[in-house]
């Protein structure tokens, strides 16, 4: 480990709700959680307001309507998170070459790569700059964790929340450790902390004193060495800039199990579909197939298929996952499939095998991929019209966003980031001429728009 607290952790506020907050002034102040609003629909994240209520992430969305009965209910903006995340992680590689990004609202930096800080109170000084510049760009908050390894630095961000500063000065690791439940270290979770507490082991102290041996006794060789090095406050894990796309996958959850083995293909084949378009954009291609499929019972199986070369062909991919669902068995019922593409390359060596296996499927999906591509886009368009906290734009009374629809209704409340009180609302039939879906706007003046879609690491 270092000398100096020069690694720096960043996480965003509730980001997904705090952008939602930031862009619809009458939601300010108020319970606001971001998800899918179906029936099997789960959290994303949940403001402070409504985690007083006990909402939090990955909760399932019906458990968090009892708990806040009151919050708005909104359908995520990816684009608009991502262009925020942009915006944010440009500050970041403005301190540092150095950033290694763990997701859109959180980074390690390295700032002593960046020379920017060298002891403790210049990485102060520069984590104070950085959470007012994110505020000046953003109009949002970040919490920052300041320390001499990474493992700290992320404990120390997860102290100052919300919208502060924690720095742990090199020496009082152990200290500030100590005391702290064994929760708080990087992968032990529900299962490892119950499995310690029965063994008498609650606090990182604890988990010190039992020593190494026993730790390897109880969680295993690998576990058991990461874990009480942890404990005593070893991280030697450097900022890594680049994190390599393991995978390129999509997935859908229905709201009611599919049994017809007929809708099974046809929704594999499009999952099979927007995966390649996924990975096209991404200038990728990939060698394994993989078929994800949750059961009427949850039970999720995985099957995968190897090709002899990396490719990035449509048809190739929806033979390889169709060979895939044959293998599997539908009959009770189908409640989520996902199609992805792993062993990913930057070239394509095409499956000559595999093409030829593909047949003439591979000419039609090239005769008609720009043809029914489009119609399918446009019936989940007109079927999903009015997502709710989404954008429209409304001929005579401007820019809103979209509070609920149903019943052949939709209501409106219209107000921009800049409103300066909350907007009125009205309520159009769903097919109004004068009302249609729109972009988002920027969160601050000058801001950004918002980009096309990307692909996770």
């Amino acid at each position: 480990m270092r000398n100096a607290p020069t690694i720096l952790h960043l996480d965003m506020d509730a980001f997904f709700a705090s952008v939602e907050q930031a862009s619809k002034p009458s939601l300010r102040g108020k319970a606001v959680v971001v998800g899918g609003l179906g029936p099997r629909g789960v959290v994303a994240t949940a403001s402070y307001e409504a985690r007083v209520f006990g909402v939090h992430s990955a909760m399932p969305m019906g458990q968090a309507r009892r708990l806040a009965p009151n919050a708005a209910y909104l359908v995520p903006r990816f684009g608009l998170y991502r262009s925020i995340s942009e915006q944010v992680m440009g500050l970041l590689r403005g301190l540092s070459p150095l950033v290694e990004p763990l997701s859109l609202d959180e980074a390690f930096v390295d700032l002593e790569a960046g020379e920017v800080a060298w002891d403790a109170v210049s990485a102060r000084l520069v984590g104070e700059r950085l959470r007012a510049d994110i505020r000046a760009v953003t109009g949002l908050s970040g919490s920052v964790g300041l320390a001499a390894a990474k493992m700290l630095a992320k404990i120390a961000s997860e102290q100052a929340k919300p919208d502060g500063l924690v720095l742990i000065e090199p020496g009082t690791e152990r200290a500030m450790l100590g005391p702290m439940t064994v929760r708080t270290l990087p992968g032990v979770g529900p299962a490892t902390g119950d499995h310690l507490r029965r063994a008498g082991i609650t606090t990182v102290d604890e988990i010190a004193e039992a020593g190494e041996d026993e730790l390897v006794r109880l969680l295993g060789k690998a576990h058991g060495h990461s874990l009480y090095a942890m404990a005593l406050a070893h991280d030697e894990r450097p900022v890594v800039a680049e994190r390599e796309t393991k995978s390129v996958s999509v997935e859908d959850t229905y709201d009611v199990d599919i049994h017809d083995r007929l809708r099974v293909g046809m929704e594999v084949q499009r999952l099979a579909d927007r995966c390649v378009r996924r990975l096209r954009g991404a200038g990728l291609s990939g060698r394994t197939i993989v078929l994800k499929v949750r059961r009427y019972d949850f039970s999720t199986l995985t099957r995968s298929e190897t090709l002899r070369g990396p490719t990035d062909d449509p048809a190739v991919v929806r033979e390889a996952a169709a060979r895939l669902l044959d293998s599997v068995d539908t009959t009770g019922g189908v409640r989520l499939l996902g199609v992805g593409v792993s062993g990913l390359a930057d070239y394509t060596q095409e499956d000559l095998f595999a093409q030829a296996a593909a047949g003439e499927g591979a000419a039609e999906f090239a005769a008609e991929e720009d043809v029914a591509e489009p119609a399918a886009e446009e019936q989940v368009v007109a079927e999903r019209r009015w997502p709710a906290g989404h954008d429209v734009r409304h001929a005579e009374y401007g820019h809103g966003w979209v509070q609920g629809s149903g019943l052949g209704r939709v209501t409106v409340r219209f107000e921009t980031p800049g409103s300066v009180e909350p907007g009125r609302v009205r309520t159009f039939r769903v097919e109004d001429p004068e009302l249609e879906p729109a972009e988002p706007l920027p969160l601050v003046p000058g801001g950004r728009g918002v980009p096309v879609d990307g692909v996770g690491a």
